[in-house]
């Protein structure tokens, strides 16, 4: 199995809780349950260790979008009505620099978001959107989090390159699930901050657009698929690490994983434990991941325990059910 590990990686059920929960405010029960269904998820029995892969969160956001005619899906309190992207992107396109076209995309949401002000500031080293609250009200943090990452996936398909991010601020406390944000954004993400924000260097605020009305469809229809995900590593030694045992294989060890990147076993530990991860917790996160991809794929439990290095089927099945709460036979089922 040596591919690209980003796009095999999850999140937790719990992250995903917030929209859940939006969403059956806004649904029927039967609409709910159909589109839980669709995307193969259930209640787990143990959120915290359940997993959601990215093909899930794709569907489910399709979806939803689809059966609740709001493209936010009751993030919000003022629903987004269907097109509302798509006339975003639009006006964008005709900007003349990713900066530009984000300062479009900001005076479209302040004329359609009640909740909050997307205030935009620049200054000589970083541009920084934030979202200022108009009325009191609790966070929705699934709400925050999709707007910054919608921001950042947009200036990235502008340029045709994923940005590199400055920092990104949450104006909510740190959750259990704070590690799973590595995987959404390229920057150490810090959380009970005044205000939910994205800053980018300012060198890439004057870089020029790269996309034409063509390949808009296009991104479109992938939603969020080309951007919920961070493809950048370099930001977090976690991420690196897990590159290096997807090309290396689960053979590899910290000696090897540390000098593939220039470090010494002690400070590659040393730098782990400061990001709250450990090497074990990264190899064991890479074959969860791997494995959740291939049992949606359809593959036989035997071949994949053999593919990620297990001795055998029924020493996976114990470690799958560890890593997620669920029997690898159960996973696939909806």
């Amino acid at each position: 199995m040596n591919v690209g590990t980003q796009s095999y990686s999850t999140i937790s059920y719990e992250m995903l809780s917030d929209l859940l929960l939006a969403l059956q405010q806004i649904c029927s029960d039967k609409d709910y349950i159909s589109l839980l269904h669709g995307a193969g998820l259930e209640q787990p029995d143990d959120p915290k260790r359940a997993r959601v892969s990215r093909e899930q969160i794709v569907t489910l956001y399709q979806s939803a979008a689809l059966v609740t005619g709001d493209e936010m899906m009751g993030l919000w309190s003022r629903p987004i009505r269907n097109g509302a992207l798509k006339q975003i992107c639009s006006s964008i396109l005709g900007a003349r620099s990713m900066g530009a076209g984000i300062n479009r995309f900001t005076t479209f949401w302040n004329l359609v978001l009640d909740d909050y002000a997307l205030d935009l500031s620049v200054d000589a080293d970083h541009a920084t959107l934030s979202l200022k609250p108009r009325q009191e009200g609790s966070v929705q943090r699934f709400g925050h989090m999709l707007m910054l990452k919608l921001t950042h996936g947009l200036a990235s398909w502008l340029i045709g390159r994923e940005v590199p991010v400055a920092q990104v601020h949450f104006a909510f406390a740190k959750p259990g699930f704070a590690q799973d944000y590595t995987v959404l954004f390229p920057a150490e993400c810090q959380f009970s901050k005044p205000f939910s924000s994205i800053s980018f260097e300012t060198q890439y605020w004057r870089l020029p657009i790269q996309r034409d009305p063509t390949e808009l469809q296009n991104f479109l229809t992938r939603a969020p698929r080309d951007w919920i995900f961070t493809s950048l590593k370099d930001h977090s030694y976690a991420l690196r690490v897990r590159e290096v045992l997807s090309l290396s294989g689960f053979s590899s060890t910290v000696s090897t994983a540390s000098a593939a990147l220039n470090l010494t076993p002690r400070t590659l530990m040393r730098r782990l434990d400061q990001e709250g991860s450990s090497y074990q917790d990264i190899k064991d996160s890479l074959r969860r991941d791997l494995a959740i991809s291939a049992l949606q794929e359809g593959q036989a439990i035997e071949a994949i325990a053999q593919d990620l290095g297990f001795s055998s089927a029924s020493t996976f099945h114990r470690a799958f059910q560890q890593w997620t709460g669920r029997t690898p036979g159960r996973f696939t089922r909806p």
